[in-house]
């Protein structure tokens, strides 16, 4: 079986969860907690799994550990021979991942780097630094990354083309940290308010974090 190392409140975690929802393979995979609030990502225990000190990690069978939301994704994707998510042809692979680049880049990110440096964050046991006026600036672009997928939006039914994928995952994660933290998708964006709005039916309760 396989193993992941997530919070299940976390916004990156639920990338992966949505991918296993997706792929229908929650009953394939065991998952262990590791508290964010408590930092249990930063003890050594954990960075002897993963070096950056980020959550998810995935350890398969073998002891294999894979990091980074878009590798497992990718990974787990493939498993069962037939991806939905990263794409099966080279234009569609090429546009997804760089799609998904840009939601990371311009919307998921930005908005984990205002929740770190412009809020109490994880709290002062975690957050050894903090820049305000960076976290500030980061939460402008976020929004400014909103306004560009709205436009995206506009000109097709999914963020990478015409069908849901890895891409979609993560601009869905992106809004769900900027909801925990009352970072509001703007009124005028009302294609992007549709298309949240839409692929929320799709995911199960285990995938949407209740909290930040």
């Amino acid at each position: 079986m396989l193993t992941i190392y997530d919070w299940q409140t976390g916004p990156y975690p639920a990338r992966v969860r949505i991918a296993l929802g997706e792929k229908a393979m929650q009953s394939q995979v065991r998952f262990v907690s590791v508290d964010l609030w408590k930092g249990e990502h930063k003890t050594a225990d954990f960075l002897a799994r993963n070096y950056s000190g980020t959550l998810p990690v995935l350890e398969l069978e073998d002891g294999t550990l894979i990091s980074e939301c878009t590798a497992i994704t990718e990974y787990l994707d493939n498993l069962d021979g037939a991806p939905t998510l990263t794409g099966t042809t080279a234009r569609e692979k090429a546009m997804i991942h760089m799609m998904n680049k840009r939601a990371e880049i311009e919307l998921l990110d930005p908005v984990s780097v205002y929740f770190h440096h412009a809020t109490k964050g994880l709290g002062p046991t975690v957050e050894l630094y903090q820049n305000a006026e960076w976290g500030l600036r980061q939460r402008d672009k976020a929004i400014r990354g909103m306004h560009y997928f709205d436009s995206v939006l506009q000109t097709r039914p999914y963020v990478a083309g015409d069908t849901f994928t890895m891409a979609d995952i993560t601009v869905i994660a992106g809004l769900i940290f900027a909801g925990l933290l009352k970072l509001a998708i703007p009124a005028e964006c009302e294609t992007l308010l549709a298309w949240y709005a839409k692929v929320q039916q799709r995911l199960t309760i285990s995938d949407m974090p209740a909290t930040a």
